[in-house]
């Protein structure tokens, strides 16, 4: 009698198991870069903590190869979700891409203007002739960037830009041979942590940047809205725990990301970083929520800089409806 109980109640719980197992949504979301960079703790967190899973959500990671490679990864469905920056669907939509952002981490900019302090400059007015780091000539690092001259009333043709990758612009501003650069904040501790004195200003002070985004296509949208508000409602959790306590969400993401073991005091700075100067919101505008106006004014640059060749519709670019 006794191994018959016990024998139905194995039974029992493994149903329930494979119940929970199928019940949970599969979602696959796709990275703009290695997906062990501190500026995606939040998802990572989101994982480990058990936040996608509360919501039902099954998610597994995969690493694309840069913005629009995610973009028109989402677009087809090859993955549910995916990563770039607020600006990422004013860029691609135009060319055909049916993506739209449905949640933007942070209420201030991603990029920062940031310079070696031995080199005379204090602000966008001295950039000129100077040399200057981003990512690529097809990024928002770049873009943000000639959003930064233009406000000085300079030019790209004004400056020594030079698309170097995020290891050369780390590597070349440490040598000396890049005056500043136009980055992310992980990009500037890692110059400090090799002994340079750099300052910095957020680059939303002087141009309309934005956060980093999760996108998704208008199908995917229409289709799953649940998986999308599900997986949106866990990430923006794991936001508010770095805003909350940068330490704490430091060591937990160390703890869930070995590549990182040793280095806890950087990581804390980095997430810190992100908690003061990109997390942050504006006055009535709730964690996770696009502003439409300045979604308007980058695209009105972006068309005047001839950056994208045709403006659509601000509301074709974003939906606040997943956010809480």
């Amino acid at each position: 009698m006794k191994r018959m109980l016990r024998s139905t109640i194995a039974a029992a719980l493994l149903a329930v198991s494979a119940t929970a197992a199928l019940a949970a949504e599969k979602v696959t979301y796709l990275f703009p870069a290695p997906d062990f960079l501190p500026a995606f703790a939040p998802f990572q967190l989101a994982k480990s903590k058990g936040y996608f899973e509360a919501a039902g959500l099954d998610v597994s990671f995969q690493v694309g190869k840069g913005g629009a490679d995610v973009a028109t990864q989402v677009a087809v469905g090859n993955a549910d979700l995916g990563g770039g920056i607020g600006d990422t669907p004013i860029i691609v939509r135009a060319n055909g891409l049916d993506i739209r952002g449905v949640a933007l981490l942070g209420g201030r900019g991603l990029t920062q203007l940031a310079w070696r302090k031995d080199s005379g400059i204090a602000g966008p007015a001295d950039l000129k002739g100077k040399s200057i780091g981003v990512l690529a000539f097809q990024d928002t690092t770049y873009y943000n960037l000639l959003g930064v001259l233009a406000s000085a009333e300079l030019t790209k043709a004004d400056a020594d830009i030079q698309a170097v990758g995020p290891g050369g612009i780390i590597q070349l501003t440490i040598a000396g041979k890049l005056h500043a650069m136009s980055g992310v904040p992980e990009w500037i501790a890692a110059i400090e942590a090799a002994g340079v004195e750099m300052e910095q200003m957020p680059v939303d002070e002087v141009f309309p940047a934005m956060a980093q985004a999760i996108i998704a296509s208008d199908k995917t949208i229409e289709e799953r809205p649940e998986v999308v508000r599900g997986f949106v409602g866990a990430v923006l959790k794991a936001v508010g725990d770095i805003a909350a306590d940068p330490a704490q969400a430091a060591r937990d993401y160390v703890a869930a990301m070995p590549q990182h073991a040793g280095k806890e005091a950087e990581i804390e700075g980095i997430l810190r970083s992100y908690a003061t100067l990109v997390y942050p919101q504006g006055e009535n505008q709730p964690l996770g929520a696009f502003n439409p106006e300045r979604i308007g004014k980058v695209q009105a640059f972006y068309v005047d800089s001839g950056i994208v060749q045709t403006a659509v519709p601000v509301e074709d670019l974003y939906t606040n409806d997943f956010v809480q």
